[in-house]
């Protein structure tokens, strides 16, 4: 019987990976100062933060120099100001035809600011890369 109480167990999760958490936080996991020396401890597929919008999530593994954590932190630069950014795209930001979402600017037109890319090796929800638009063009007329 100890087995069978141990089995169901494993199916069982902790908590509900499916609904944002009850603080309000939009993301959530290892604090944005500490992913670098989780990331070189754990494998790439480590989930390290938690993006929410609504009771959809993207998560951001360590990933590699291709995507995810490492990739960001490499190419584009890592601190809490990217995290806020990336958590803000997701929470409230447009979709961009790239699986991700984008924030723009408040004006008409519309100009693209920051961008986000979901979908990886590791996974459909994963977060592939986040930047500031450098290029931006004009995505939509009033």
């Amino acid at each position: 019987m100890t087995a069978a109480v141990a089995a169901s167990i494993l199916l069982v999760p902790a908590a509900s990976a499916s609904a944002a958490p009850a603080s309000g936080d939009r993301a959530t996991g290892v604090a944005v100062d500490s992913i670098d020396a989780t990331c070189k401890s754990r494998s790439r597929n480590h989930i390290v933060r938690t993006y929410y919008r609504g009771p959809e999530f993207s998560t951001l593994r360590c990933g590699t120099k291709t995507w995810g954590w490492k990739h960001i932190k490499a190419r584009h630069g890592w601190n809490k100001t990217m995290d806020k950014k990336i958590s803000t795209a997701i929470w409230s930001g447009s979709p961009n035809g790239r699986g991700g979402f984008s924030t723009y600017t408040n004006t008409c037109p519309r100009i693209e600011k920051f961008r986000t890319i979901i979908g990886t090796p590791a996974g459909t929800n994963d977060l592939l890369t986040a930047y500031k638009v450098d290029q931006p063009a004009v995505v939509a007329t009033c």
